[in-house]
């Protein structure tokens, strides 16, 4: 029975280190990435002010 136990603890640690391995493999690919905004510039620029056309409406017909 002991040795049931210590194969189940062994996997388990297994386990533990591969998932423990890809976390720091995808902590490592992303190093870098998601800091765009500290620079404090924005993906949309102009969101808000003057436009260059006016626009129009129009009445549905029929």
């Amino acid at each position: 029975m002991s040795s049931d136990n210590e194969t189940s603890t062994g996997a388990s640690d297994e386990m533990k280190r591969k998932f423990r391995e890809a976390l720091d493999r995808k902590k490592k690919n992303q190093e870098g990435k998601g800091e765009a905004h500290l620079d404090g510039e924005s993906a949309i620029h102009n969101a808000q002010g003057p436009v260059d056309h006016k626009r129009e409406f129009r009445r549905k017909s029929g």
